[in-house]
Parts: C-alpha cells; structure tokens; sequence
C-alpha cells in the first residue's frame, strides 16, 4: 500500500463529523488538533485522540480548505453527457476509511436516468458496503444521494442500498485491488 504523508490542523471552529466506522454523528471542537489522513472527492478523513472521523465537504472550511465547487451543467445537456457526469459524481464519493472511490471499489451495482415530468432527471442507483453490518452505510447513502442532486438537471435521486448479491473484492478495478493493497 502506497504511503501516505499527513497533516496536523487545528480545526478553525467546530464541525459536525462521523465516527468511522460507527457512522455516529459528533462534534469536534473548535482548535481541536487532528490529523488529516485523507482529501478526497471533497470529504475528509481525521484522527483525533486514536479515533477516526469523516469531515464533509461542506465543513471545508474548519480546516482551512476550501468547500469543493458544485457541478456545472453538461454541455448539451444530453442523457449522455448528464450520465457521464453522474459517474463522475459517483467516483467522487470515497471510502472513509481506504482512498478508493466507491466505484472502482465495485460498490455501485447499477445506475439509471429516467426523465421526470419537470423536464429534469431522475437517478436511480443500487449499491452495496463492503459489509453489510458497516456503520457508514447510511452516511455514504446520503453522501451519493446529495452529490447526485448537486447536479442541475437532477431533480431526484433515489440510492438504494442492496446486499444481494454480495459484495467481495473481486468487484474491486485492478487500480482499486493495487492502491489498497489488496491482490
């Protein structure tokens, strides 16, 4: 697994974060000292006193970083382009706990657009978690389900999370079996 170099910040206010793998929401205090482990897809990963937590985007700013920009609108606005636009929404929603995105990760099962009678895009996503009983479901969940209505000609998105059939690392891209480690 590749080395990762870290970064000590003290948080410029307090913020909401998630326990990882809890997926308990907490305060973390302003001035608090943490270590920033992970940046990616705009969310966080920080230890504080041994314990991991995950820092939303829009929290950016209690650590000095700037909130990630919202999506523009494709050009052309096709269900071509929007669908591309959707994956790439997709591979910006990583698991806190290892830098892969949930995509090359194999956690996304299917995703679909469908036009809603306002004229806008309706997105219907299956995913999975690595484990079923993982307490961070519920946050990636959200975490997909708001990514996917940054877009703006995305009015729904419906993320539904399913076990079956079951996720294992045969899912998993090469890239994403060679960054974690795994073979």
């Amino acid at each position: 697994m590749q080395s990762r170099q870290t970064e000590i910040i003290s948080l410029a206010r307090s913020c909401l974060a998630v326990a990882v793998p809890s997926g308990q929401v907490v305060v973390l205090a302003k001035a608090a000292r943490v270590e920033l482990l992970q940046a990616l897809g705009g969310s966080f990963t920080v230890k504080l006193r041994g314990r991991l937590y995950r820092i939303d985007g829009r929290h950016a700013d209690a650590l000095g970083r700037p909130e990630p920009p919202a999506p523009a609108t494709p050009e052309g606005g096709d269900d071509e382009a929007l669908l591309e636009q959707v994956w790439q929404q997709l591979r910006s929603c990583f698991d806190p706990e290892i830098p892969v995105n949930i995509v090359e990760l194999g956690l996304v099962y299917r995703c679909r657009l469908d036009r809603t009678w306002r004229g806008k895009r309706r997105v219907r996503v299956e995913m999975t978690l690595t484990a079923p009983t993982c307490g961070m479901g519920s946050i990636l969940v959200e975490d997909v389900r708001r990514r996917l209505l940054d877009l703006p000609l995305v009015d729904q998105a419906e993320v539904k999370l399913v076990f079956d059939p079951p996720w294992d690392a045969s899912r998993m891209s090469e890239a994403a079996r060679l960054q974690s480690g795994l073979f």
